[in-house]
């Protein structure tokens, strides 16, 4: 759960989590033991925040009354476990099929994703494809900075700071086809992973050449 959320809210969330049709002010505040007041500050919080709403109003003997709901955010704010099941899928995939086969099907995934992007590069000349490729990478998350080493003759070369799957990496180094495949669909030139920060490297340095 979010490190910032406070034990009282978390409990706040932790009773939504468990009463899909939600609760009124009066319900949390006997569960919690705590005034209706102190109830309503905690929501407004958690409102504001995004991780619980109003809901609809629910009839009751007297006068009706609202409930709240935990949003999507607020479901999402509970731990999940998609690295290790992630983990898991990839560990038994490689498993079955064989090595090169996963990394085939790495590659495979990379390509299929630079589709979705393609119109982004479309009549850019070079330079412009290099950026546009920048922009992308950092959106996913690839911390490039923003440049691309190039001179002296050398190829050119992207750096990568942060690696988004670098557990999965570690334990599958397969699962880098997938930028190399991303980069090189986008760019359609030739890509190669220098260094990999999965083996050790301050860096995720990516080759680019003609094909």
């Amino acid at each position: 759960m979010a490190d910032h959320i406070g034990s009282r809210q978390r409990q706040l969330l932790e009773l939504l989590l468990e009463s899909k049709d939600g609760l009124c002010i009066d319900e949390m505040a006997r569960a919690l033991n705590i005034s209706r007041n102190a109830v309503q500050q905690h929501i407004s919080v958690l409102e504001l925040e995004g991780y619980l709403q109003a809901g609809d109003l629910h009839k009751t003997a007297g006068r009706p009354v609202r409930r709240y709901v935990l949003t999507e955010a607020g479901i999402n704010s509970f731990p999940k476990q998609y690295a290790w099941f992630s983990m898991l899928m990839l560990g038994d995939l490689k498993k079955e099929i064989g090595s090169e086969a996963f990394q085939r099907y790495m590659s495979k995934l990379g390509d299929n994703l630079s589709q979705s992007y393609k119109y982004r590069f479309t009549g850019k000349p070079a330079d412009e494809r290099r950026e546009e490729l920048l922009k992308i990478m950092d959106e996913l998350g690839f911390k490039t900075g923003g440049k691309i080493d190039s001179g002296n003759n050398n190829p050119a070369t992207i750096k990568a700071y942060n690696c988004i799957f670098h557990d999965l990496a570690q334990k599958h180094n397969e699962i880098c086809q997938f930028d190399i495949a991303l980069m090189a669909s986008l760019l359609e030139k030739d890509v190669e992973l220098a260094e990999c920060m999965a083996k050790g490297s301050g860096a995720c340095c990516f080759k680019i050449t003609n094909k």
